[in-house]
């Protein structure tokens, strides 16, 4: 082969454009299952849209999923983030909710995805996804619309980003009279040790004791989890003030909310979880904890075509 003293130069490279979020749809398009360049990874069912993974990098679960929860849209799933609305657990003297199953419906409807948008800025680390659900009247099962027979709509996000986990819901009040709901966004983090954790941020609140008699009380330090946990908190602080969960003494999850007041802490602990048919390991109490942001010591009223609008964001 001749050699050429005067070799042309290689065509000069267009450069692509950033590496971006990946979405895509499993298991019958009952999944959706988002993946940033830089590895973090979120799942949602359709079913609740129910958040039932949260990964980091490194591909470490955030999130407490039992072993036995029905993801195929059977009933409620246990653990992971599914959404309370319009009732906290169950209420029969307020007639509004009072025929609602507990929990109310949102959870075990099947939402409709709206679809992806992400944001980059200066580098890959900087990328985001964000996801949005919708639920409304329109969309209801005839069987849930007789029990509330409310016209509304829904818009439900959740937020990735390398460093954190956002769920964010704007309700509207589409008819002609008033609506009174609670909402709760019921997170299930995962710990390595229930015996070794504290939750700090609650000190000197208020909070409603349901394992004693719903008798309020008031948190002096950090909260430990020594035996079953109910309790409703309205911290003192506000929400935008964390409320953090930290392991051994360093802290693993911080939790900021706006525009809602409670804060859930809950833990089955042994003969409660034991109780339950799709709460599996049975021991799987010592690797959970939940810290629940939204609004259920009370009841928030919405007038006809206003929004309310309430998100948490879940650092690691």
């Amino acid at each position: 082969m001749v050699d050429r003293r005067n070799k042309p130069m290689a065509l000069a490279t267009t450069p692509g454009l950033p590496p971006q979020p990946q979405v895509n749809f499993s298991h019958a398009n009952s999944r959706v299952t988002a993946v940033l360049p830089t590895g973090e990874s979120v799942v949602i069912l359709l079913y609740g849209a129910t958040v039932i993974s949260w990964k980091n990098r490194f591909g470490m679960e955030k999130l407490w999923l039992s072993d036995a929860a029905k993801l195929d849209g059977s009933k409620a799933v246990r653990g992971g983030i599914p959404l309370v609305f319009p009732v906290f657990g169950t209420a029969p003297d307020h007639a509004p909710t009072s025929k609602l199953p507990q929990h109310g419906f949102a959870r075990n409807s099947r939402w409709e995805f709206l679809g992806k948008s992400s944001s980059e800025s200066a580098g890959p680390s900087d990328t985001s996804v964000k996801l949005d659900f919708g639920l409304s009247s329109n969309t209801l099962e005839d069987g849930v619309k007789s029990q509330w027979p409310y016209t509304f709509s829904i818009i439900y996000s959740v937020t990735l980003t390398p460093e954190s986990l956002s769920t964010s819901i704007v309700i509207t009040n589409d008819g002609a009279e008033p609506i009174d709901f609670q909402v709760l966004m019921h997170t299930y983090l995962r710990v390595n040790d229930i015996s070794q954790i504290q939750v700090t941020g609650l000190e000197d609140s208020e909070y409603v004791d349901k394992v004693d008699a719903a008798k309020t009380k008031s948190q002096s330090g950090a909260v430990a989890i020594t035996g079953e946990t109910d309790r409703v908190y309205t911290p003192a602080k506000g929400p935008s003030n964390a409320v953090a969960v930290a392991e051994e003494g360093e802290t693993i999850f911080t939790v900021v909310r706006d525009n809602l007041k409670d804060v859930v802490v809950w833990n089955p602990w042994t003969e409660k979880a034991a109780g339950m048919g799709d709460f599996e390991p049975k021991d799987g109490f010592k690797k959970m904890i939940c810290i629940e942001a939204g609004s259920v010591n009370g009841w928030v009223s919405l007038d006809p075509g206003d929004a309310f609008e309430g998100a948490q964001t879940i650092s690691d």
